[in-house]
């Protein structure tokens, strides 16, 4: 979808980990994310077990990975934004930050989601795409303005708090700073496996 530059980080094999990452490892395979894994909507790992894409990276530094992935964990199967919107908010950081692996991870759960071709290719030309729930259509517009601006107007901030309240859009915030966050980290490590 977006270009792709040579990989600068090897995968770590599980037998080559520390005990460090190997808990960092742990929490992220064997965690909640592992359901949608093994459904195909979001790789975490390859056939031998080592961690792709922002997983990877999180086992360079799991002092921080494994906050770091309980963020993630929290953002994706804890909060009050229904999967569909959190979808719609990871596929506009990822359009907006241009990520590869973020887009191809998400767009299979998307799809899974009812999320068709027409509104994807909106998302990925940061169009809001037709169909979306009023909802639905915040939080894309929220996450999208947040994710290129790196800030919120006035009138979307407050129109963001009238129509999702002020915890949903805090949730949206942090989903955006988050992706955001794994989109750096893809760009600067680029791992194989992606």
């Amino acid at each position: 979808m977006f270009s792709q530059d040579p990989p600068r980080l090897d995968l770590i094999a599980v037998p080559d980990m520390d005990a460090a990452q190997r808990a960092v490892h742990e929490a992220i395979a064997n965690g909640p994310r592992r359901g949608q894994h093994h459904q195909g909507t979001v790789p975490i790992m390859d056939d031998a077990g080592r961690l792709l894409g922002p997983f990877a990276v999180m086992l360079l530094a799991p002092r921080v990975g494994a906050p770091l992935q309980e963020v993630g964990a929290a953002l994706r199967f804890a909060t009050g934004l229904s999967d569909r919107e959190r979808e719609l908010g990871i596929l506009a950081v990822a359009a907006a930050h241009r990520s590869d692996f973020e887009w191809r991870s998400h767009e299979a759960a998307a799809r899974a989601l009812e999320i068709t071709d027409a509104q994807l290719d909106a998302i990925a030309g940061g169009r809001v795409p037709d169909g979306l729930s009023d909802a639905e259509a915040m939080v894309f517009r929220l996450a999208a303005t947040m994710a290129r601006d790196r800030s919120l107007p006035d009138a979307d901030y407050d129109a963001a708090v009238t129509s999702l309240g002020a915890g949903r859009l805090a949730e949206v915030t942090w989903l955006v700073g988050y992706y955001s966050a794994l989109a750096l980290a893809l760009a600067v490590f680029r791992p194989a496996g992606g």
